[in-house]
């Protein structure tokens, strides 16, 4: 099935996609900093870039979307009908980094959080962020 789009606004519609203070990101840190819990953010010394560190805690937290890093039994995370091979093998690359860089940083001691997209949407959000607040404490 070939794209909808022509190739200047697929390239246009890519290039909107950020990946840096998107909205699941800013509601975690927002829950974060009104709880008390100072942090930084995307740390380029650490494998990965974690969404949010907290020194204090020995804490590295991945805010994931459903869609880009492959979240199984999601319905946020459903593969491309065109270029599906390219999607996939991106996607999985996704996955593999994920997975090499949560290695290197529990052999370093840190504890990683990871939250997916979709657990920030309105239904499941309050539960989810207070799940998030006793393994930091922990």
């Amino acid at each position: 099935m070939a794209d909808v789009h022509n190739r200047e606004q697929r390239r246009f519609n890519m290039q909107q996609i950020k990946g840096k203070n998107i909205k699941p990101g800013m509601l975690v840190r927002k829950f974060l900093f009104a709880h008390g819990y100072r942090y930084r953010l995307h740390d380029k010394k650490l494998p990965d870039k974690p969404d949010i560190i907290l020194p204090k805690y020995k804490t590295l937290i991945f805010v994931h979307g459903c869609f880009w890093h492959g979240h199984t039994n999601c319905k946020y995370y459903v593969v491309p009908k065109t270029n599906t091979d390219w999607w996939l093998n991106k996607i999985n690359r996704n996955i593999a980094n994920d997975a090499k860089a949560v290695k290197a940083l529990k052999k370093d001691g840190s504890k990683i959080i990871t939250v997916w997209e979709c657990d920030l949407k309105p239904a499941r959000i309050q539960r989810r962020l207070e799940h998030l607040f006793s393994k930091i404490s922990n």
